[in-house]
């Protein structure tokens, strides 16, 4: 009897190395998923949002474009296609 109950004592809880293991891949996974929706995710409502400025913000610099902007044509060209002798 003796034997038996020392033989108790010194053993601890015996554990499943595979399960241990996993179960801690599995919490860091879920640690660094965390991370990555605090750095990179938002609500729908974020991203309505951001859409609708983006449209109201393009829509005011259409509308505020004048019709015959030059700024983009070169000087040379006469509009007949064909380059201007130097």
């Amino acid at each position: 009897m003796l034997y038996s109950c020392v033989g108790e004592a010194a053993l601890g809880k015996v554990i499943n190395l595979n399960k241990f293991r996993k179960r801690k891949a599995k919490l860091d996974r879920e640690k660094q998923a965390e991370a990555n929706r605090r750095l990179h995710g938002r609500t729908a409502a974020e991203r309505a949002r951001d859409e609708l400025q983006k449209r109201q913000l393009t829509r005011a610099v259409d509308g505020a474009k004048l019709e015959g902007d030059a700024a983009g044509a070169d000087p040379d060209d006469d509009g007949d296609g064909d380059p201007e002798p130097a």
